[in-house]
């Protein structure tokens, strides 16, 4: 059974995580390996042979650092609005809170590891008081544990952070899971699992939320984490129920897209491309000639950093965005171009 129970982070209030959920792991790839030590990256993206970039460093398991930015467009900030970040514990969808968190928003981390949520959500808060020390407000940051494939889970978090920020406004789902199974292999109650927490999961939050922004009758913005899986067959590695889940993801937001507008209320998809997370890059290190092949298939001859996506968050969570509706921002270095 779900226990209510949230963490909230002030200036003044500082708290230690008493339970560790475990969430799904990404399952190594196991298909045949590739020889591919003759690529450079980009090579078959159709691209000028003579240019390759060399990838970035990656960036630490915590917060991106940066000079803060104080003259943009006034659209871009997300002051006085709520957003929830499911899977915000780690990993992309930790990256991603922080961009929103920087912009202005009070957050909300919804995340199955409720020691990791409040974990990131201290790690967060003091992130923004040291890069803004004599900021006039600080943002609220809460950690919620929900399991996102259940709808009672998923209800009485919704209604946790409520009763903690009385409103939300954006919605961000990255709560999600990959594995490389051949098709004929695949375990069925694992793929059961995989459909449960990233198509049901994300449909599950979205439409709670949506029945609040409703109810309010003061819209919002909805942001569907879904991939380039969705749109093209990943190479060497199979995974034939996870590109289906993130088609379905795309499509789901396109559908809610057009059935929500009357109410205010956008839905649009982000769709990554490969991105060097801390557990990709440790993959990558045991698969070196997994890493080439992926690189070479890349324009920008690089895999993506996760703060390449702070930006695109932002932009379709913020009114920035007010026109744009069932709109799949790739962030893929150019991949699904090509």
């Amino acid at each position: 059974m779900f226990r209510s129970s949230n963490t909230l982070l002030r200036s003044s209030r500082w708290c230690s995580a008493k339970a560790l959920i475990p969430r799904p792991a990404l399952r190594p790839f196991s298909g045949t390996t590739l020889r591919c030590n003759e690529t450079k990256p980009g090579e078959f993206a159709r691209t000028d042979p003579n240019i390759t970039i060399k990838d970035r460093d990656m960036p630490s398991g915590g917060s991106v650092r940066g000079v803060r930015v104080k003259r943009t467009l006034g659209r871009f900030s997300m002051e006085g609005k709520v957003a929830v970040v499911t899977g915000g514990a780690s990993g992309l969808g930790y990256v991603m809170t922080q961009a929103l968190v920087e912009s202005g928003a009070d957050a909300a981390i919804v995340d199955l590891n409720h020691e990791g949520a409040i974990k990131a959500a201290v790690s967060l808060s003091k992130h923004f008081h040291d890069v803004n020390p004599n900021a006039e407000r600080v943002p609220t940051i809460t950690a919620h544990s929900a399991d996102v494939s259940n709808p009672s889970s998923v209800r009485d978090a919704i209604a946790e952070i409520l009763r903690t920020h009385n409103h939300i406004d954006a919605l961000v789902t990255s709560a999600g899971f990959t594995e490389n199974f051949k098709a004929e292999d695949y375990p069925y109650d694992r793929m059961q699992k995989l459909w449960g927490v990233n198509v049901n999961g994300t449909y599950l939050c979205a439409v709670e939320i949506a029945k609040h922004m409703i109810e309010r009758k003061s819209g919002g913005s909805m942001v569907f984490i879904g991939s380039m899986s969705g749109s093209i067959v990943n190479i060497p590695q199979p995974q034939a129920p996870y590109n289906a889940s993130k088609a379905a993801v795309r499509h789901l937001a396109s559908s809610m897209a057009v059935e929500w507008a009357t109410h205010g209320i956008r839905v649009n998809c982000i769709s990554p491309g490969y991105m060097l997370t801390a557990l990709t890059k440790k993959i990558l290190e045991e698969k070196p000639d997994l890493k080439a092949k992926w690189t070479s298939l890349i324009p920008q001859g690089r895999m993506g950093n996760p703060e390449d996506l702070m930006g695109a968050v932002v932009f379709l969570a913020s009114d920035a965005s007010l026109y744009v509706n069932g709109a799949d921002l790739r962030v893929d270095g150019g991949y699904t171009v090509t």
